[in-house]
């Protein structure tokens, strides 16, 4: 069975730590893998592992994290494939570079309270930033700055990841990449 065409993009999924990025990409792929396009996930977690792993979490260093998984995204969409990118990517400025830098991009905004957040954080997280262990943690003692003008808002501490996904969906649609 041959892969359907679909055009390029990166979607690229920004929030506090535990606001649900990765959650709702993964159930977007999951629906798009099933329709047989070509997608292609790229998480915070897993690229650090790998292609940033020399990196830590100064503001010189997340930028340079960003800007390695920006080139990547945009050879991927470049290609053809539909690029999830679930980055807490807190700076604004970074965000427009990516944006310019891939083209065909569509800037989602996991919005979720911080209370929210924390309770979903399993790996206690917030909980050694807020007793001094990790420094530079996003949203308690390193800056998030919230999108602008995000192609879409997800409230995902309102909403379902069924309905945060189909939301999702609906743009890529509305925008002609699906």
């Amino acid at each position: 069975m041959g892969s359907k065409m679909s055009r390029g993009v990166t979607v690229w999924f920004t929030g506090l730590p535990c606001s649900g990025k990765t959650t709702v990409a993964d159930r977007v792929a999951e629906i798009l893998k099933k329709r047989g396009l070509k997608v292609e996930r790229l998480d915070g977690d897993t690229v650090r592992k790998g292609l940033t792993s020399d990196l830590g979490f100064s503001k010189k260093d997340r930028d340079e994290n960003i800007k390695r998984v920006t080139f990547v995204a945009k050879l991927l969409t470049r290609n053809d494939v539909i690029v999830l990118a679930t980055f807490v990517s807190p700076y604004r400025e970074r965000r427009r570079l990516t944006r310019e830098e891939i083209g065909s991009f569509i800037e989602v905004y996991t919005r979720c309270s911080l209370e929210e957040c924390m309770k979903r954080d399993v790996k206690g997280m917030y909980r050694k930033a807020m007793a001094g262990e990790i420094k530079d943690f996003t949203g308690v003692n390193d800056p998030y700055e919230e999108p602008e003008n995000p192609e879409l808002i997800l409230d995902t501490d309102k909403e379902t990841v069924e309905e945060s996904a189909s939301k999702v969906l609906d743009k890529m649609k509305s925008l002609g990449y699906l």
